[in-house]
């Protein structure tokens, strides 16, 4: 019986040209780590990891494997998702703690540098404003705001996210979107009004010496 299950529906995309004057890109991976769904991108494709009936240690021993076994070890970038400082003591925030920790630890160990990204900045990255589903009923912003980035994504960098973990998806391919952009890399051109975004992102202090 399968415990888990691995979500790819952008599998098999063209990667995009490397820009001007460049041979290669950097290998930058988005990661929106979550108990029930983690995301992750590395800018053209994008994936959910889904614990099914997993918890406690095994539900995060199964994260933690994952995203070691999918992000290899040349990475000159992770773009991590951080705590929604408004998210207060909430059931399972604990154990997110504990995830993230275990993951950055993890990517420490094989020197991967680790920036991390506030919920707010990366919807602001992706639609040019924090809480772009303002004007709707105060019940329903959470969910139009992840669809808007959803369709921005799919929209901006043709990445289709479907299925149970298509926000985290979509979340995990802006993650990657904004390291590719702070390292020189930008996927797509977007204004002043999304890029000031990455003045947020908290960036490890060695820069990769893959930036321009």
């Amino acid at each position: 019986m399968t415990l888990f299950s691995v979500e790819t529906p952008a599998a098999g995309l063209t990667p995009r040209p490397a820009a001007a004057g460049a041979t290669t890109w950097p290998t930058v991976w988005g990661l929106d780590l979550s108990l029930t769904s983690t995301g992750i991108s590395n800018g053209t494709t994008a994936e959910a990891f889904i614990p099914k009936n997993l918890t406690g240690h095994d539900r995060l021993e199964f994260h933690r494997r994952s995203v070691h076994d999918r992000i290899p070890e040349e990475t000159s970038l992770v773009v991590m998702e951080g705590p929604a400082m408004s998210a207060g003591y909430r059931p399972g925030v604990e154990e997110m703690t504990y995830l993230r920790g275990l993951v950055k630890h993890d990517l420490w160990r094989r020197r991967i540098p680790v920036a991390v990204c506030y919920p707010q900045h990366r919807i602001i990255y992706a639609t040019g404003v924090a809480n772009p589903a303002k004007g709707h009923p105060a019940n329903q912003r959470k969910t139009i705001a992840k669809g808007m980035v959803r369709d921005a994504v799919i929209a901006r960098y043709g990445v289709p996210c479907e299925g149970r973990g298509r926000y985290d998806q979509a979340d995990a391919v802006i993650l990657a979107a904004i390291g590719l952009h702070w390292l020189g890399y930008p996927l797509a051109v977007v204004p002043d009004t999304h890029r000031r975004a990455l003045d947020n992102v908290a960036w490890p202090e060695n820069v990769p010496a893959v930036a321009q």
